[in-house]
C-alpha cells in the first residue's frame, strides 16, 4: 500500500483517485495488486455498482514492441468480453486512452490474489479445501471447453487462478494466450481496434 507522507494515511484510504476512465465511472488508486512483464494490475472503484475492481493497464509502447504481446492482449479482451461464468473472471470495460498511452481494462478484484500466493502464504491446507478448488477450477475448464467453438486456455497455472479467501471462491483469469478452436485447425483469437472499447 502507498502512503502519502503528509498525512500517514494510506492513497486508497483517502479516497483519492489516481485517475478515472472516460465514463467516470471507474476510478484508479495508486496501490499496486500485481505486475507482469506488460500490465500493471491497481485497485479501483466502480463508483455505481459501490465494489472494489482491478484496473489492468497496459503501456501501448510496450506491447506495440512485441507483436505477440499484443495479439495476446486483445485476444484477452475478445474472449473475457464473450464470457460468463462464475469460475472465470469477470470482465467489466476496456479501453484505450490515447493521451497516456496505454490500454485499460476493468476486472473484478480478487481478495487473496493468485492461488499461488494464497498457497503460500497458507501452509496447512486440508484435501476438503483442495477438491473444492479443484471442481471450481474444472467447471470453468468444462465451461470454456463446452464453448462454440471450444475455448483452451494454453496456460492454466496457480498464477492465472485466483481466490477470494473469505468464501474459497475460484477462477480462471489471464486468458492472453487462449486460443478458439475452429475446425479442422486452431487459430489464435485476434481483435482489432473497433473491438477493444466496450463503451
Amino acid at each position: 500500500m502507498n502512503f502519502d507522507s503528509g498525512r500517514g494515511k494510506s492513497v486508497a484510504e483517502d479516497g483519492e483517485f489516481t485517475e478515472k476512465d472516460p465514463s467516470g465511472r471507474y476510478g484508479r488508486y495508486d496501490e499496486i495488486l500485481g505486475r507482469g512483464a506488460f500490465k500493471t494490475v491497481y485497485k479501483a472503484f466502480d463508483e455505481v455498482d459501490g465494489i472494489e475492481v482491478a484496473w489492468n493497464q497496459v503501456n501501448i509502447e510496450d506491447v506495440l514492441q512485441s507483436p505477440d504481446q499484443l495479439e495476446r492482449l486483445y485476444s484477452e479482451v475478445y474472449l473475457l468480453k464473450s464470457l460468463k461464468h462464475e469460475n472465470i473472471i469477470k470482465f467489466y470495460n476496456s479501453w484505450v486512452d490515447d493521451k497516456n498511452k496505454t490500454i485499460n481494462m476493468i476486472t473484478e478484484l480478487f481478495t487473496s490474489g493468485s492461488l499461488r500466493q494464497y498457497r503460500k502464504k497458507h501452509k496447512n491446507v486440508d484435501m476438503k479445501a483442495i477438491k473444492n478448488w479443484a471442481r471450481q477450477i474444472l467447471r470453468g475448464l468444462h465451461y470454456l471447453h463446452s464453448h462454440c467453438p471450444p475455448i483452451i486456455h494454453r496456460d492454466l497455472k496457480c498464477d492465472n487462478i485466483f481466490v477470494n479467501g473469505n468464501n474459497g471462491e475460484v477462477k480462471i483469469g489471464d486468458l492472453g494466450l487462449a486460443i478458439v478452436m475452429q475446425q479442422p485447425t486452431a487459430r489464435s483469437v485476434i481483435g482489432n481496434n473497433s473491438n477493444f472499447s466496450t463503451t
